[in-house]
């Protein structure tokens, strides 16, 4: 059964992220975009698990689904087009922050674990809350290494996922240029083997992760790591295995299972460390122009927090193209709200745009069916000629962008004011 998976967000108890990150809205936003399973985020949190044990009920193995009497108050938001309820399930997950020293430094290793079940998950959070803090905030800090929190996440079951997360972020991930690891084996030493997949994170895409031989063992998995309801499926994952914990976790582990099918991609410029820079004083660097400033800013002399760019080049091994024989697919996306707000000339909050996305919705189907697979002729039809350019500029990769650096996420232009004009004057005298 092929379907799509969001398997790192967070929740409304997790610090700098939106209120309306509940399981309604969640359950209503997976279906808008087209999610099939979406992650909890935060499940070890007490009082958010407390409420996902209330609202979620068990579907198929290690899936829950939201309790209908939830599902049935929300399900006149949802365009007919986009309904399908019996799919949309949740699987238990959370990040959690590990920040310790190990051969002689201080690291800052961010890690996303998924459950299979609430025992599992109501264990691991007893385990944890021995340890440290899990109370104060949704992606908990605790001062324990990677490689004991992924041992303990086994004790409590085998078939736990263990996914370290966005794995080039400067400043929190295995291979961070700030405060992580050269490989994989560092961190996790003799329990790597139990590592089946890694996030690329916001940054970069496989392609750029391809370029590392030592990660042809992992399978490259992307995640919207969402901070509010509307960010689910910014990035994602596509399966084709059986509708099920089980199914999913023999496509990551078995290097035979074929139900991996690929990812959902941004463009990685667009995201916040693609490129050196020093947000304090606007400065955006290409590598090379890091290298020739000596790693410091141009314009106040400080160091500047080198990005994914850059890190991966330090640590490749493979010419830019080269393909490792278990690469999948993926396809770059740009969200359907910003491809209106630019076609339009207007801010994607804009009401114009909301009215637009909701008719296309009802017309076409969900958010990343329409992005991947509706003919240009039928979205021409309900949102006009500049929309549907500009979902054939994104699916053919035409676009222009400033990329992110230093917490600044990249800006992704697909039009300049007066295209939008030439190509609705000579579509309309046509």
């Amino acid at each position: 059964m092929k379907f799509i998976a969001d398997l790192h967000i967070h929740s409304k108890y997790s610090r700098a992220t939106s209120s309306d990150l509940n399981p309604e809205n969640l359950w209503l936003w997976a279906q808008l975009k087209g999610i099939g399973v979406v992650a909890t985020g935060d499940c070890i949190h007490p009082v958010w698990l407390k409420e996902l044990k209330e609202k979620l009920e068990p579907a198929e193995p290690g899936f829950f689904k939201l309790k209908e009497k939830y599902a049935r108050a929300l399900l006149a938001q949802v365009p007919v087009s986009c309904q399908a309820s019996e799919r949309v399930r949740f699987i238990l997950s959370t990040e959690i922050s590990n920040i310790y020293k190990k051969n002689d430094k201080v690291r800052k290793i961010h890690n996303v674990v998924i459950f299979s079940s609430f025992d599992t998950a109501t264990a691991a959070q007893k385990k944890l809350d021995a340890i440290g803090n899990i109370k104060s905030d949704g992606r908990p800090i605790l001062g324990m290494d990677a490689k004991d929190l992924l041992n303990l996440s086994l004790e409590c079951d085998p078939k736990t996922l263990f996914i370290p997360a966005h794995i080039w972020t400067p400043w929190f991930s295995v291979l961070g240029s700030k405060s992580g690891f050269d490989s994989i084996e560092e961190c996790f030493e003799d329990l790597t083997p139990h590592i089946y997949a890694l996030e690329t994170g916001l940054s970069s895409d496989p392609l750029m992760n391809w370029r590392l031989k030592q990660l042809d063992r992992f399978h490259l998995v992307s995640n919207s790591d969402a901070h509010s309801a509307s960010k689910l499926g910014r990035e994602a994952n596509i399966f084709d295995c059986e509708f099920s914990y089980d199914g999913m976790f023999r496509a990551l582990s078995d290097k035979k299972d074929k139900g991996f099918s690929g990812t959902i991609e941004f463009f990685p410029e667009e995201g916040k460390y693609h490129f050196d820079g020093h947000r304090d004083c606007q400065t955006r660097l290409h590598p090379k122009e890091t290298l020739k400033n000596k790693g410091l800013c141009p314009e106040c002399g400080k160091p500047v927090t080198v990005g994914v760019m850059a890190r991966v080049e330090e640590l490749a091994d493979r010419p830019e193209g080269e393909k490792p024989q278990n690469a999948r697919p993926y396809h770059n996306l740009i969200g359907l709200a910003e491809i209106i707000a630019e076609a339009r000339g207007v801010g994607k909050a804009s009401k114009q745009v909301d009215l637009v996305y909701r008719q296309m919705l009802e017309a076409l189907g969900c958010e990343i069916k329409i992005l991947m697979d509706v003919p240009l002729k039928n979205i021409q039809a309900v949102a006009g000629d500049v929309v549907a350019e500009g979902v054939r500029r994104m699916r053919e990769g035409k676009v222009t962008i400033a990329a992110g650096y230093d917490g600044e996420f990249g800006t992704i232009k697909i039009f300049d004011g007066e295209e939008r004009k030439t190509i609705e004057g000579q579509l309309t005298f046509f």
